[in-house]
């Protein structure tokens, strides 16, 4: 199985650091050059509580070197899909298959203006990871990755990708139910990304202190009542249990916003709390926790490039 991991930030780099594994052919596509060629120089360092490893993928920059992949896993940034895809498109072949494992609301859809609906697999991971620079990751938390299909149908493909998977060290389950896996995969995002970013703050810091908790209960309590009204089941039966389970499960790790900030990078803010406002603002709720949480973000992310003074 040919395997194409689209962008190696903390995810993709550690699930080609476990895929690798399976001795399937990887294969990293990367935005630039200069990041593929020091993948191919120095490979890709993955760092653990119980050890290091390195692995020697090839990355390319080359969209023709990914041509006849079997699957192509999307890991790049929400904001980043739509332009993704239309790069990918003409690879996409009648045997090949998209996999998102992307945070927030709205990747798949924008797949789906682009590619065939029955071409894509939806996943969530509760695996954790940390990126430290262009080669290098750490570990943070072990969890399950679940996937379907839009069509809730199971493919002889999709058992075998699943099975690849867990092959790789990734425990990995079939969900005919992707709205709900999406959504569920939201609500732990929205009680953990933008508070984590706004503190500073690692998943696991957060329920350790009850200011912080509670916040993270009420921003999840806030997308509990939009997935009630819109009706959509969730596959944890204690979803605010399951968000600080994840928080314990991924202690030690710093969220992909608290990363982007920490880099003075963009967010995904737009895809994960906006999302809740958003849908709020449709249904006629309030959201006063997400919209506090959203606009700091953006405060944050706003004020990168300004120098902080100090008063004489």
């Amino acid at each position: 199985m040919k395997i194409v991991i689209v962008g190696a930030g903390a995810i993709g780099s550690l699930f080609a650091g476990y895929l690798i594994k399976t001795k399937e052919e990887i294969i990293i596509l990367e935005k630039t050059k200069e990041r593929a060629a020091k993948i191919n120089q120095y490979g890709i360092t993955i760092e653990s509580a119980s050890g290091s490893w390195k692995i020697k993928p090839k990355a390319t920059a080359d969209l023709k070197d990914i041509d006849e992949a079997d699957l192509i896993i999307l890991c790049v940034k929400a904001y980043d899909t739509k332009e993704t895809i239309n790069q990918i498109k003409n690879y996409v072949k009648d045997k090949t298959f998209v996999m998102t494992l992307q945070n927030g609301l709205g990747n798949v859809e924008n797949i789906c203006e682009i590619i065939n609906s029955e071409k894509i697999i939806a996943g969530a991971t509760n695996m954790g990871a940390t990126f430290l620079e262009t080669g290098k990751i750490r570990l943070a938390g072990k969890g399950e990755t679940i996937i379907g299909t839009l069509e809730n149908k199971l493919p002889v493909e999709i058992r075998h990708i699943r099975e690849v998977l867990n092959k790789a060290g990734l425990e990995t389950k079939i969900s005919r139910e992707i709205k709900s896996l999406l959504w569920s995969k939201l609500i732990i995002n929205v009680g953990i990304n933008a508070l984590s970013a706004i503190t500073r703050l690692n998943n696991g810091r957060l329920i350790e202190f009850e200011g912080s908790r509670r916040i993270l209960r009420e921003a999840v309590t806030e997308a509990l009542r939009v997935a009630k009204r819109k009706r959509i089941k969730l596959i944890y039966d204690d979803p605010l249990a399951k968000v600080e389970a994840v928080c314990e499960a991924t202690a030690n790790n710093a969220s992909s916003m608290l990363q982007d900030i920490l880099r003075n990078k963009r967010t995904e803010i737009d895809f994960i709390n906006g999302a809740i406002i958003r849908f709020s603002q449709e249904l006629g709720l309030s959201a006063p926790i997400n919209s506090t949480l959203a606009a700091i973000v953006k405060t944050i992310e706003s004020s990168y490039k300004l120098a902080v003074t100090k008063n004489d």
